[in-house]
């Protein structure tokens, strides 16, 4: 039984675990790699995180096996000039996959379009004291000058935006606080509300700007939806890419387990 097991033939020391044409990568180089990411911090003991770091590495590394073959990569390049050839064909690659036409963005359009179309929104200033007598003394006087409004917020108001006269922004339904929510929506156009209370404070608001909820046409839409649907070729033409790559290649995955 000694004599049968001498004579089987021993696994190489460094074994190949990737080749593509006359490139090739050996368990050291994936070994290598595990060794700057333990660097970083990352525990690849577990045979998951192992087997997911292994696919990883090996996804990339095709990629620039197959530059070299294509002759985009010297002899002797270095990591980064690695890097950018695989990256080059790699958008060779999925660009030629992820191409959108207008009946791909019409057909988008219209099943989309509740999705696609302008919520409701308001702009808000705010001027946020710390009680409720504050607060009304702050309504009053208001009522009295309306356009002291963005004086009063740099003056008195403790919110963050109190320098920008109590700028907040714009916000659609759900952005904001219940309770600041349910009283922006209902004021008009420069109306002031009464005194808030939220557990920041007290709040006495003014909107700016209200645009009604409304349907975005086609063309409004055009240019979003494009990058919509280019993002989901493009993750589709990538994974695609890597199976045919990965195909024409030879990987041996047992070669890259942890030795005995």
């Amino acid at each position: 039984m000694l004599l049968s097991a001498a004579c089987q033939p021993s696994q190489p020391a460094d074994p190949v675990i990737l080749a593509l044409g006359e490139g090739s990568v050996r368990r050291s180089d994936f070994e290598r790699h595990l060794a700057s990411l333990a660097a970083q911090g990352l525990d690849a003991s577990d045979p998951v995180v192992r087997r997911s770091v292994l696919d990883s590495f090996i996804e990339e590394r095709v990629w620039i096996l197959a530059a070299r073959a294509r002759g985009l990569l010297k002899l002797g390049a270095s990591p980064e000039e690695e890097q950018l050839a695989a990256q080059q064909l790699l958008s060779e690659a999925v660009r030629s996959r992820a191409v959108v036409n207008d009946a791909e963005i019409a057909a988008y359009y219209a099943a989309h379009a509740a999705e696609l179309a302008q919520p409701e929104t308001v702009a808000l200033r705010q001027i946020l004291v710390p009680t409720e007598n504050e607060a009304r003394d702050v309504r009053r006087r208001l009522s009295k000058e309306a356009k002291s409004f963005e004086m009063l917020a740099q003056t008195r108001s403790r919110a963050p935006e109190a320098s920008a006269g109590g700028l907040m922004g714009s916000f659609t339904r759900g952005q904001l606080p219940p309770e600041l929510e349910a009283v922006a929506f209902a004021l008009s156009l420069q109306g002031i509300s009464e005194p808030v209370k939220t557990p920041l404070g007290y709040h006495v608001l003014r909107v700016d700007a209200h645009a009604p909820a409304r349907e975005r046409s086609l063309e409004e839409c055009r240019e979003e939806i494009r990058r919509v649907l280019f993002q989901a070729k493009s993750a589709d033409a990538f994974r695609e890419a890597v199976k045919t790559l990965l195909e024409r290649a030879k990987v041996n995955y047992e070669a890259a387990q942890p030795r005995p």
